[in-house]
């Protein structure tokens, strides 16, 4: 069972210097939820509300001859039914590639795909009606691996670009002398590497809820973590003007990017709502949940990279082939990522990749938390612990001996601000006793090492414009009350949490005194949703900004009262107090509560409200083509220790403990870090030892485990133990110097628990996941070669034939 351990890193002493920043904090959500009173787009029931379902497509890959809706309309308490003729319009959330409808219109690419919904007076009806339609199809030739995607001569995706067939997009780009690097290294290390693809499993289903009020405005309730992107899609799909489309977020039982982009039934129960004139709610069963899926990408690819023989990089050559199923989603971004953002923590003196992604006959992948890096960066540190091994160096030394420094920038030229990696090296050195066990366990246990880095937001937004990346209001009130408005999307990882943070540090509130308001287009000022860690650095700086605006208001009508300056004026424990010309709180003397504060304020300026915003700085990139895509204000970076056990007779991997370091800047609520830290190692040791997002080319494209069932995730007691180890070196982009903390963490894990199996048996997994099938072969193959003398022994351990085994079976 996970034992999830705090970093005891001495953040305490500095403490004192903050009112509420990196305190103890729990969410401000947290005791609604632990109750069970938190009410989700699923709890939400309005008078009069029909329920709709989505017929889906049994084939993967098939052109609609005839929709008959007939039987459907003629049943009892059916009030409408779509189809694609009624959404001609495409949508995508990338301007550049909408290239999906909300029901397809002429042709079905993969199996799920909607072809047409219905509203009824409750769920049975509505299953039944969708049953009742009848769909004649004619069946298309099917593509379900991009190789043989890529050479048919039957095009997918209705609005790829003619001419293309099955590419989705290819992205060449290469800095420096790469083929100078690779032939003048002393090691070259090339080798191929199969990530599958996973999904999300978020906890709650999509679901969406759909009303037209007297007024003709369409409120949409929705599970999404992109508001602001969903609104706009609906307002264009339905030929609306955005200012008669209101999205609301209600509170969301876990996203990882998997709601990050409008869906099929948003778009349905709007329609059926303007149909029937009454509200329309869909929720997608768990089967939909993984056909509509959006998640990691399964990536084949191929690394060249070169060393010298102290270890330093030469040059690295990376290719990939992408599969990106039926449509486009952020694939554009994907294959950018698959690339760009390989180039920390460490120095690349030369850099190619060539990365294509495919359109395939499966459900879309899309945004997965670690969005298009997760995959390169486990092969570039299985890539580096391969060197290391061959020179006799250290992984961890190598890892150091190639750091790319902080205030640098990237071989693509990404502006690099603060940079923690050497230190997340230190610390999981240290807590792990690296020094003392790597290499010295016992024949089938072994420890792993891995690092990365990722984006605190993305710079520019998802379509171009010259507005504020992000926005927040706050208003004042008598009571001593602060009231935040802000458009971010809190999909559990706490970031309405951080905002009333940062008001209650500015203003001297307690949490218990600040509301958040969040995710309602009528309500709030707009951002851009939660994707690519962007909410703590771009809504925090905005945030702060406001708060900082209210704070100098107040200060100064409480000082002109006092007849001292303003800057003798501290905001702190619910009070206005007077520090004297020391600054000191030890000095403090007269004081006034917050709400007089507030009263004094008010009587000098009216309504006390302050607006922030947040844009990125424009020099943070290269100026070639894609140089955009991949560059942030700030960068994290993570380091992981894995240790491992392997059965050699079962293949079956255990992860026992890992530690986990992270760079995140500044931990403005250190709890909530920390549970990201751990929510990111568990999702990764998941990916890296269970879970595979496939389906059956044999049966037709179908899933083949739809389920919470069949699709395994590791449960509570399968999880490591975890040590989260905060590291902060404040990055002057961030506020207070706080960088991402969401995604980031994840990265490491799966090339450490990969070199861990190394260190522990000596077989390489260059696949995901390490499954015990996969993990016997790979043993079996050492064992083969160790027969051979093609290999020395691990650990002086020779894989002697396994007792059980006959004979005939040894053959």
């Amino acid at each position: 069972m996970g034992d999830f351990r705090k970093s005891g890193d001495g953040r305490d002493e500095a403490r004192d210097e903050h009112w509420m920043l990196g305190r103890e904090h729990r969410k401000v959500d947290a005791a609604d939820r632990m109750r069970g009173l938190m009410r989700y787009t699923d709890d939400l029931v309005l008078p009069g509300m029909l329920h709709g379902k989505i017929k889906r497509s049994p084939h993967a890959h098939a052109r609609i001859v005839s929709i008959d809706t007939g039987p459907a309309e003629a049943m009892p308490g059916v009030f409408a039914v779509v189809t694609g003729k009624d959404f001609p319009i495409p949508y995508g959330v990338i301007p550049w590639t909408p290239d999906e409808n909300a029901l397809a219109v002429d042709k079905v690419c993969y199996v799920g795909d909607g072809v047409a919904a219905v509203a009824a007076v409750d769920e049975d009806t509505a299953i039944a009606a969708a049953a009742a339609i009848e769909v004649e199809y004619e069946l298309l030739p099917a593509y379900f691996e991009p190789e043989d995607a890529l050479a048919g001569e039957v095009q997918i995706n209705p609005y790829a670009k003619k001419g293309r067939g099955n590419l989705s997009k290819r992205v060449h780009l290469a800095f420096g002398e790469v083929d100078e690097g690779i032939d003048g290294a002393d090691l070259v290390v090339e080798d191929e590497y199969f990530f599958e693809g996973t999904t999300h499993t978020a906890i709650e289903p999509h679901c969406a809820l759909a009303n037209v009020d007297g007024g003709g405005v369409l409120t949409v309730w929705s599970a999404t973590q992109v508001s602001h992107y969903l609104q706009r899609e609906l307002a264009r799909v339905l030929e609306l003007e955005a200012s008669r489309v209101r999205v609301v977020q209600p509170p969301l039982g876990g996203a990882f990017g998997g709601k990050s982009e409008p869906f099929d039934l948003e778009f349905c129960v709007a329609k059926l709502a303007m149909m029937t004139g009454r509200p329309v709610k869909i929720l997608y069963t768990r089967e939909e949940v993984f056909y509509s899926h959006r998640g990691r990408h399964p990536m084949k690819m191929r690394y060249r990279t070169g060393f010298r023989r102290d270890g330093t990089i030469t040059a690295v050559d990376a290719k990939t082939l992408i599969d990106g199923g039926a449509y486009s989603s952020f694939g554009l971004v994907t294959t950018y990522y698959s690339g760009q953002l390989l180039c920390a923590p460490y120095a690349f003196p030369a850099y190619r990749f060539d990365s294509t992604r495919a359109f395939t006959n499966k459900p879309a992948c899309g945004p997965k938390r670690g969005h298009g890096s997760v995959q390169p960066r486990f092969a570039i540190e299985c890539q580096l612990d391969k060197a290391a091994a061959a020179l006799g160096i250290d992984p961890i030394e190598l890892r150091r001996k190639n750091f790319i420094g902080a205030d640098t920038a990237t071989i693509n030229e990404f502006k690099v601000g603060s940079n923690g990696f050497l230190e997340c090296l230190d610390r999981v050195e240290a807590a792990s006793g690296w020094r003392e066990r790597y290499g010295k366990l016992s024949h089938g246990r072994g420890l792993g090492v891995a690092g990365s880095t990722y984006i605190s937001g993305t710079n520019y937004c998802i379509y171009p414009n010259e507005m504020p990346q992000a926005a927040i209001q706050i208003t004042l009130d008598r009571s001593g009350r602060a009231r935040v408005f802000t458009g971010a999307n809190d999909i559990g990882q706490g970031s309405s949490t951080m905002l009333a943070v940062i008001v209650a540090e500015e203003l001297g509130l307690d949490l218990t005194d600040i509301r958040v308001f969040a995710a309602d287009s009528d309500l709030c000022p707009v951002d851009l949703g939660a994707y690519s860690s962007r909410i703590t650095l771009m809504v925090g700086n905005a945030c702060m900004a406001a708060a900082r605006a209210l704070r100098d208001r107040v200060c100064a009508a409480v000082a002109a009262r006092w007849q001292v300056a303003p800057e003798r004026v501290r905001l702190r424990e619910r009070r206005a107090i007077d520090v004297g010309d020391t600054g000191d709180m030890g000095d403090a003397g007269r004081s006034v509560t917050l709400a007089e504060a507030f009263e004094m304020a008010e009587s000098d300026h009216g309504l006390l409200t302050a607006v922030g915003n947040y844009d990125t700085p424009k020099d943070r990139h290269g100026e070639y083509r894609g140089g955009t895509i991949g560059a942030s204000p700030a960068y994290s970076f993570t380091a992981h220790v894995a240790e491992v056990s392997v059965d050699i007779d079962t293949g079956v991997v255990s992860v026992h403990e890992v530690w986990v370091a992270h760079d995140c800047g500044k931990a403005i609520s250190p709890r909530i870090v920390e549970g990201q830290m751990e929510g990111s190692v568990y999702m990764g040791f998941a990916e890296a030892i269970m879970e595979q997002h496939i389906v059956d080319p044999g049966h037709g494209g179908v899933h083949t485990g739809p389920s919470l069932l069949d699709y395994r995730i590791p449960t509570f007691s399968d999880t490591p133990d975890i040590t989260s180890l905060i590291v902060e070196h404040p990055d002057a982009q961030g506020p207070y110097g706080a960088k991402e903390a969401g995604e980031g963490p994840l990265h490491p894990i799966i090339p450490a628990i990969a070199n861990a199996i190394y260190d522990a048996v000596g077989v390489r997994m260059n696949a995901t996941p390490f499954s015990p099938p996969r993990v016997l072969a790979a043993i079996e193959a050492r064992r083969e070669a160790e027969a051979e003398g093609r290999v020395a022994a691990h650990k002086d351990h020779p894989l002697a034939t396994p007792a059980a085994a006959t004979a005939t079976e040894v053959a």
